[in-house]
């Protein structure tokens, strides 16, 4: 099995170099591609208006002068030409990505790119919350997550988010399937600055938000211990609305 990595905390992110170590245990033909810098909060982005530049840190370990998207962008046309891999993984990701923090997020979206390539995609991240476990259930349980994944036939143009809780690998509850959750607003404060030169600036906090533990969402899962692992799709129609709208615009 052929398996490319990538993130968006870039190249020398500890979180990758574990994924390292958890990817060379399932497979002996394992890739990195992975941004030079960190992108968090990029989304789904890609460098249209400069050059993007591929640089190689070892053997089968390339950085990316650009976003996670333009990382598997450029992995899938440069360095896979005879073959694509089998697999991507995007992570282990700094912090946790779970409900709409899926739609800023750089690791779920590098994940997205491959799976709009028609690739089996997987994002994984690891919750802190200042709990002083760093990678220790990502470590623990990782492997555990990613062989059934393997075995899991994916629809095209569909991905697997996981997130694991910010605990000790022993204290990890389990697995749960769970569905996107959703937080109670908008996050963040706004910090308003002048710089040397006198000019304003704006600066987007990320304090913590509260969040809304709805049943069966990947909040719930992690907030009470356990890994959550959510089917997540490209398409975002909202295929319940299809009716309704043709009917107001007069179709």
């Amino acid at each position: 099995m052929r398996i490319l990595l990538t993130n968006d905390d870039g190249i020398h992110a500890p979180g990758l170099a574990l994924l390292e170590q958890i990817a060379a245990s399932l497979s002996d033909d394992v890739w990195v591609c992975a941004p030079a810098l960190e992108q968090s909060g990029t989304g789904h982005s890609l460098t249209l208006h400069m050059p993007v530049r591929l640089h190689e840190h070892g053997h089968q370990r390339f950085a990316v002068g650009g976003t996670p998207t333009d990382s598997i962008n450029l992995a899938l046309r440069k360095l896979f030409a005879d073959r694509k891999p089998d697999l991507v993984i995007s992570g282990i990701n700094h912090g946790e990505n779970l409900a709409d923090d899926i739609t800023y997020s750089g690791t779920i979206s590098a994940a997205m790119e491959g799976a709009l390539a028609g690739i089996p995609a997987i994002a994984m991240s690891q919750a802190l919350r200042n709990a002083g476990h760093g990678f220790a259930a990502a470590e623990g349980w990782a492997a555990k997550v990613i062989e059934p994944l393997t075995r899991f036939a994916m629809a095209r143009r569909t991905l697997v988010n996981v997130n694991f809780p910010a605990l000790p690998a022993a204290e990890v509850r389990g697995i749960k399937v769970a569905r996107q959750g959703f937080h109670d607003y908008a996050r963040g404060s706004l910090v308003e600055g002048t710089d040397p030169r006198g000019r304003p600036y704006f600066w987007f906090g990320l304090e913590d938000v509260e969040h809304t533990l709805d049943h069966g969402t990947d909040l719930e899962a992690v907030n009470d211990g356990f890994i959550s692992v959510t089917p997540l799709q490209v398409d975002l129609t909202d295929h319940a609305a299809m009716g309704r709208l043709a009917e107001v615009v007069g179709q």
